[in-house]
């Protein structure tokens, strides 16, 4: 098998989790701004193609938000693909280095706090739900 067709049949596995999760799909510079400067609450998923995001941040990801909180908007950028928007994103998460997977929680496009990748890698999808839940909690209004 071409190594690369089995890695597009992997990314587009990737994209389409998120995307059936609810989050929307950030592919350019300009659609990551739109997105980071709307008002309110937004969580924006850094996802990759590394075993701990198909292993646990995606089901996190998906799992989370169905919660009494949530964030207002829900976002994702893909690390190693979407080069340009990623990059454009990771300009938001001041004081946080680049780190994949990862979550970013934003307020009124304001980086309020960070799930990097050492709170996920060798955590359970259960264990990161309950980190970002508890993030909701704390920012988020009831739904």
């Amino acid at each position: 098998m071409d190594f690369n067709l089995f890695m597009n049949d992997v990314v587009d596995a990737a994209r389409q989790d998120i995307r059936e999760a609810g989050y929307e799909e950030l592919t350019s510079p300009e659609d990551v701004d739109q997105a980071l400067e709307r008002k309110g609450t937004t969580l924006v998923m850094i996802n990759s193609v590394c075993g701990c995001a198909g292993g646990v941040a995606r089901p996190a990801a998906a799992n989370s938000i169905h919660y009494d909180k949530r964030p207002d908007h829900l976002v994702t950028v893909f690390a190693g693909q979407d080069r340009e928007a990623t990059e454009k994103a990771r300009t938001y998460f001041e004081g946080y280095p680049p780190s994949s997977p990862s979550f970013a929680f934003l307020k009124d496009g304001k980086i309020v706090t960070m799930l990097e990748r050492h709170d996920i890698e060798g955590f359970s999808a259960m264990d990161v739900i309950g980190k970002l839940q508890q993030i909701f909690d704390e920012h988020c209004e009831e739904i």
